[in-house]
């Protein structure tokens, strides 16, 4: 009898280095072929659903409240940079800073529930959030923050050319993904899926859960803040609706089609769901109907998303046993 061998793992491992290549170059030559600040988009929705993965995903702490990270860092990085003249970087490490902070704030008072229960403080505390958006000086109301500049990177590159911003753009999204694989891939990755599948069992082991909730809260916040702050630069103002409810909810609509608990997948959800809004953006209001729908197929149809899916019609096809062929039979004379 063949015993099974050991060589599935190391293929993998000699296809993934070739794979990231070939995705960070279809990244660099992306712009020749895409309008850009479409792909800035992705980029800055693709990390804001990466940064939910990690909570939701990764941790099993489902938030609602996830587009107050995203605007707060939206707001402190446009008003740094426009009130203020912070150059774009420290404009946008301010925000993400903010959104830290902010994410430590919401962390220390959310995790101390569980359920439905967590979901709804962070949605309760989301919804203030919004709440001194609207009504802080600063924040320009319902009007936003309007002409912010982009400024020059490092005091010499200038972000106005849009192929200067993409390439920036682009490497904070590489920056911010590998972030989120190293944490998923690290020994802290691993207690996290621990407390996620058995949160008693994590505990009898001696790790202290809370804390490390508390600790991913505050990544998935920062990652969240620097999307938002990063998405301030690409389009130049900020609105209420970068802290709206509805925000939280594109997040977890982009992690649910691309695939909960997976590496790719929210970036794919942001791919699929940011191109509909965009050519479907005639039919108006129709659009969320449509989203809707989209949701509804997606959790009754393909429940791990579409890369979860694709990886598990992939491996039940690796492993169906080989049919032997058919015996002859001989009749006897």
């Amino acid at each position: 009898m063949n015993l099974p061998t050991q060589e599935a793992p190391s293929t993998r491992a000699r296809l993934r280095g070739p794979a990231i290549g070939l995705l960070l170059l279809l990244g660099l030559l992306a712009p020749l072929v895409v309008y850009p600040v479409f792909m800035m988009k992705i980029y800055c929705f693709g990390l804001f659903a990466s940064a939910f993965n990690l909570l939701f995903g990764f941790a099993g702490l489902m938030s609602f409240g996830h587009a107050a990270f995203l605007g707060s860092a939206a707001y402190v990085c446009g008003y740094a940079v426009k009130s203020l003249g912070f150059p774009p970087e420290l404009g946008i490490l301010a925000g993400t800073g903010a959104a830290a902070l902010l994410g430590f704030v919401v962390g220390r008072l959310a995790i101390r529930r569980e359920g439905i229960y967590f979901s709804m403080v962070t949605l309760a505390l989301a919804q203030m959030v919004y709440f001194i958006a609207l009504q802080a000086p600063f924040t320009g109301s319902e009007d936003g923050i309007q002409g912010i500049p982009r400024g020059r990177l490092l005091g010499f590159i200038d972000l106005d050319n849009t192929y200067a911003m993409y390439y920036f753009v682009l490497a904070i999204f590489v920056f911010g993904f590998y972030a989120v694989y190293r944490i998923v891939h690290s020994p802290f990755g691993q207690v996290l899926k621990a407390i996620r599948e058995n949160e008693p069992r994590a505990i009898s082991l001696g790790y202290d859960v809370q804390r490390y909730k508390l600790v991913t809260f505050v990544l998935s916040a920062g990652l969240a803040g620097l999307a938002g702050a990063t998405k301030t630069l690409v389009f130049q103002l900020v609105t209420l609706t970068d802290v709206h409810w509805s925000t939280s909810g594109e997040a977890v609509l982009m992690t649910l089609v691309g695939g909960l608990g997976t590496i790719f997948g929210p970036f794919v959800g942001a791919v699929v769901i940011v191109s509909l809004e965009h050519h479907l953006a005639g039919l108006g209001s129709w659009v969320t109907l449509i989203m809707g729908l989209i949701f509804m197929a997606c959790v009754l149809m393909f429940r791990e998303g579409i890369v979860g899916t694709s990886k598990s019609f992939w491996q039940r096809r690796k492993t169906l046993p080989a049919i032997p062929p058919e015996t002859p039979v001989i009749a006897k004379a």
